[in-house]
């Protein structure tokens, strides 16, 4: 079954098209009734398409023929793939009006195919996607400059959170300091800059890749603000460790600049964050150390005794950085307690949710689960949202959306611009259930994905969030071409809790607020781990 977001004056049909097949088949039957159930409970919308898959579990051909021939001739369905798939259809496929309705199905693909790739043709012009040169011309900076500020304009759907900008002013201000760059690279720098004035995580500016090697080179050394100081929480280089930096030392200084000097300077304004704890993790953590792999970098450390230390430390290429630098998407361990540690650091692909249901004999037999997706900076939602499903024993509504619909000719009648919203319900494994507790862990490095996650578990009422807020970012990024060879993306999809609450701009908040201590830090404790393990033991 095709569940597409419909309108609303179609969800008004729902009682009359169930209605019409109680008076047609002389009785409310179950399949009828079901299909009221599923639009009662937001599992399914109605649709001709929906209508006729039901009409065809109830054995009923005609009256499935007569709404799918809607769904294909009216609405003009196009998936051919997913058609052919439909198991609702199944008892369809000997006739003779199913071969015909398939080949129009496959006719309506191919026209929107075509439409597509004019379409695309038309937003993504080659003209403005040029090459990479050291210095592109001043006509292509203006032109990525407007290229920007314009799909912003139609696309971006946080300006509500940022009243105070006036993005018009903002570009005519950047018009001049764009055609004054020296360089392709420092362009980008000016874009990011200006991009960064958006305030959102899945708003940036992505350099060309010849200049990756510029602008994030790192050293093989990962730190993080905790309480008021600059941490080294890894080094992944015996070299480094051998010249004596260690986990636990403090950084000082940078460049000859205080930390939170060199921070704000240098990191900060080219930044795209959503919320304090996101510009925060950005400044201390992902982009500190970030620049040239051919600009060393100094640091001052200081020890836990006071004691400092100078060092002149070189950055990596980003394809050069050891793997152990990053954590598996799935990682599992059974705690004392009988408690299964579950940490889930990525939804990049679908591996975390297989791996959980590999494992997940062995999980269901823990007396607690903790998830763990404080170092989760996302992916694909329902990847996440499997794995809930382990938890609930019915759908329950877990997520709410929204998008901006521009009409031109709405703005021509000055009225206001419309939105068009959606929900998502939570699908039950079926097969099985863990109903023990549950505690999900969070932070700032929660994003995107991760954070669709901890939003979905709070809207269930499954348990306790413990940690720190999440990144506060999440949303659907359309992404487009760049003069030089670069791209830029916008958020253009509001994602909420299934009640309608923001997150974007706050992040998801905890239950609990915990949060790493620097004495914690150096003596190799997790923080919000032994709190989630003593609310356990209440």
């Amino acid at each position: 079954m095709n569940y597409k977001q419909i309108s609303f004056p179609l969800l008004v049909l729902a009682s009359s098209f169930t209605a019409a097949y109680a008076q047609e088949s002389g009785k409310d039957s179950a399949v009828a009734r079901a299909l009221r159930n599923k639009i009662e409970t937001g599992q399914a919308e109605i649709s001709n398409y929906n209508t006729a898959c039901y009409f065809a579990l109830a054995a009923d051909p005609n009256l499935a023929f007569a709404y799918l021939k809607k769904a294909v001739y009216d609405d003009k369905f196009s998936n051919l793939k997913g058609i052919e798939k439909d198991t609702d259809f199944s008892s369809l496929h000997g006739d003779p009006r199913w071969k015909e309705l398939i080949k129009v199905v496959a006719q309506n693909g191919a026209k929107k195919n075509a439409s597509f790739v004019n379409d695309a043709n038309f937003w993504e012009s080659k003209a403005l996607k040029t090459p990479y040169q050291q210095n592109i011309s001043e006509d292509e900076k203006i032109a990525g400059l407007s290229k920007f500020w314009s799909e912003a304009k139609y696309n971006f759907v946080n300006f509500d959170l940022i009243p105070e900008l006036d993005f018009d002013a903002l570009y005519y201000a950047y018009l001049p300091k764009v055609k004054q760059s020296k360089s392709t690279a420092e362009y980008y720098k000016l874009m990011m800059e200006f991009c960064a004035h958006l305030k959102d995580g899945h708003t940036n500016v992505m350099v060309p890749k010849e200049l990756v090697n510029d602008f994030y080179g790192k050293p093989l050394i990962r730190t993080r603000l905790v309480e008021d100081k600059v941490l080294i929480l890894g080094v992944f280089d015996a070299d480094l460790e051998k010249k004596g930096i260690k986990v636990g030392q403090e950084v000082v200084m940078v460049n000859g600049l205080p930390v939170k000097e060199y921070a704000a300077k240098y990191v900060t304004p080219y930044e795209s964050a959503s919320t304090p704890q996101d510009i925060e993790i950005r400044a201390y953590d992902y982009a500190l150390l970030a620049g040239s792999v051919n600009e060393p970098i100094a640091l001052q450390l200081r020890d836990e005794k006071g004691k400092t230390s100078n060092h002149i430390v070189l950055r990596v290429k980003p394809m050069d950085r050891p793997k152990t630098m990053s954590t598996p998407p799935f990682e599992y361990k059974l705690l004392k307690g009988n408690i299964a540690l579950v940490s889930l650091n990525s939804f990049g692909t679908d591996s975390a949710a297989k791996a959980f249901a590999i494992n997940y004999p062995e999980i269901s037999k823990a007396d607690a689960i903790i998830f763990d997706v404080r170092a989760n900076g996302g992916g694909d939602s329902s990847v996440g949202w499997e794995i809930l499903g382990y938890l609930v024993d019915k759908p329950a509504a877990i997520h709410s959306w929204y998008t901006r619909y521009y009409r031109p000719s709405y703005r021509a009648w000055e009225a206001h611009q419309a939105v068009f919203s959606g929900r998502s319900s939570l699908k039950p494994n079926g097969k099985n259930l863990y109903t023990k507790p549950v505690i999900v862990l969070t932070g700032a490095r929660s994003y995107s994905a991760a954070e669709d996650f901890a939003a979905a578990f709070k809207s269930l009422n499954r348990g306790l969030i413990i940690g720190k807020a999440t990144g506060g970012s999440s949303g659907q990024p359309l992404t487009i071409s760049m003069p030089g060879n670069g791209n830029a993306r916008f958020c253009t999809k509001r994602d909420m809790l299934a009640n309608g609450e923001d997150f974007v701009g706050k992040g998801v908040q905890p239950d609990q607020l915990v949060a790493p201590t620097v004495a914690d830090t150096r003596k190799g404790i997790d923080t919000e781990l032994a709190a989630a393990i003593k609310a356990l033991k209440k």
